[in-house]
């Protein structure tokens, strides 16, 4: 089954699938569709060669033909003279309100420098009074907003939010990359004005008055691709807006979901093969949490080809550990959407198994325990070998932590049925482990729990058991054996070097 996917993963795809990624014939753009291409996304040292987007600019852009260059937005500096005081929108008549709104959107797009505190105290203290206020006017639905004023808001935000973002503290400074877990929490000092604009943009996207058929001419894959390259952000805060807002996004603008499944599959490659350094892969793993959970059975071949090149994989980058609960959630989804994947997800951990991180292994093994109980008895029997014998080796970890993770299985009842259902072929590759614990593992709670594993497999079988007893004392009998021989071998020659050395 792991192959027919990874072949049929080759076949060239249909000019339907082509469009739902983003080509489209020329001429299919509609003349109303706002551009956000002249805004980029980067972080400050990755700074490429003109035309050079974020992570994602290579990606097809939507409507097809020549994508514009894409280049940094010039900052929009307030007027010398200040910003000049609006009234409230519901201060005026209904008729006024629409080009009210659009005065007010034009004060929202200008920028100020926010690492000063004390400059331009009254200017953006305006801003954020107008964000808040237009915030909630969308979020109540006074009224439906007409074309123009979407496409200048979808601007707006563009222009706020589209920015280029500050390097990494291991980024250009001349030092070595530190662990991701141990770097400091940034905080974007412009964050009052920002988590207003990205709550703006998401009561836009949640409005029961906004038509998709024309807010997509405004949000479309240009504007998606910019927002998932700002997930590199390192504030957190910008990364659970994102999150939300994409998230919605998805569910609301059905056209979109092939593109950003694409997009976030793309960003993935890139973090495994590429960087393996990405503070929102957590993030984008919640999302697809949910839409794997949406998933229509039968499972199509696109969404097994992806959990096959992008997810399993992505228990390979050395800080795994943390985004390891989100990418745990979306492979166990897939198991307990078809559990004739659970073969290809248990080989594919057994590949990727760390072999000196002992934090890894109690990671590995308590997925493996939760992909196990979705396991059925034909796929189970396909990879309990080597699954066992990996197993083993995890009995005999000197780390306790590993060895008792690993016993745990065994009050797992699903996992003890499947076992006692296959024990002539398990036990024999798991006695000799279990018998050295019990000999010599230092770990008082290790070898207490391998006594009592031991004795329920006594119990599920005596004769295979005293069977599996019988050659585990002939092998140690012939290791015995061998070692006395090597031993002799070596006291011989050492009779014979000294005989040497005295006639010398």
């Amino acid at each position: 089954m792991f192959n027919k996917i990874i072949k049929r993963g080759h076949k060239k795809g249909s000019k339907s699938e082509d469009t739902s990624i983003g080509y489209a014939p020329p001429g299919n753009r509609s003349s109303g569709v706002v551009s956000t291409s002249n805004v980029v996304v980067n972080h400050a040292s990755r700074v490429g060669p003109p035309g050079a987007g974020g992570a994602n600019s290579a990606a097809p852009q939507s409507g097809g033909g020549a994508a514009p260059m894409m280049v940094a937005a010039a900052a929009m500096l307030p007027p010398p003279g200040g910003i000049e005081s609006l009234p409230m929108l519901r201060d005026v008549p209904v008729s006024d309100r629409q080009t009210l709104f659009l005065r007010k959107l034009q004060i929202c797009c200008y920028q100020f420098d926010f690492t000063d505190t004390l400059k331009s105290v009254r200017e953006k203290e305006v801003k954020r009074q107008t964000l808040s206020e237009l915030v909630e006017y969308i979020g109540s639905g006074s009224g439906k907003i007409h074309e123009n004023v979407q496409e200048e808001m979808v601007r707006m935000i563009s222009i706020n939010i589209f920015r280029c973002l500050p390097p990494s503290a291991h980024e250009n400074t001349g030092t070595e990359a530190i662990d991701p877990e141990e770097e400091e929490a940034y905080n974007d000092p412009s964050w009052p004005h920002l988590n207003l604009v990205y709550d703006l943009l998401l009561k836009y996207v949640m409005s029961q008055d906004t038509d998709t058929k024309v807010a997509k001419r405004y949000v479309d894959h240009s504007f998606v691709l910019k927002l998932l390259d700002l997930f590199e952000t390192e504030d957190g805060r910008e990364r659970e807006d994102l999150k939300t807002i994409l998230h919605r996004i998805y569910g609301k603008f059905m056209v979109h979901r092939p593109f950003i499944r694409k997009a976030i599959n793309n960003i993935f490659y890139r973090f495994i093969y590429e960087t393996e350094r990405h503070p929102g892969i957590g993030e984008l793993l919640e999302i697809l949490g949910s839409i794997i959970n949406g998933f229509a059975l039968p499972m199509k071949e696109e969404h097994k080809l992806f959990l096959v090149r992008a997810l399993i994989p992505l228990h390979k980058p050395k800080p795994v550990a943390i985004y390891h609960q989100q990418l745990s959630y979306c492979i166990t989804q897939f198991v307990e959407k078809d559990y004739k994947l659970a073969y290809i997800v248990i080989r594919g951990l057994l590949k990727y198994w760390p072999v000196t991180n002992c934090q890894k292994e109690v990671l590995f093994l308590g997925e493996l325990e939760e992909v196990l109980e979705s396991t059925q008895s034909a796929e189970f029997q396909r990879c309990m070998v080597p699954l066992f014998r990996q197993i083993s080796r995890c009995l005999n970890s000197p780390h306790f932590q590993v060895a008792e993770r690993a016993l745990f299985l065994w009050n797992n009842e699903h996992i003890v049925s499947l076992i006692a259902q296959n024990h002539g072929a398990i036990l024999p590759v798991i006695f000799e482990a279990l018998e050295k614990n019990i000999q010599s593992h230092w770990n008082q709670a290790v070898h207490g729990l391998t006594i009592n594993v031991r004795k329920m497999f006594l119990e599920m079988d005596v004769e295979l058991f005293e069977e599996c007893q019988r050659q585990y004392e002939e092998k140690q009998a012939r290791a015995q054996e061998l070692e006395e021989r090597r031993e002799q071998a070596w006291r011989k020659l050492e009779e014979v070097a000294g005989e040497d050395m005295i006639r010398v």
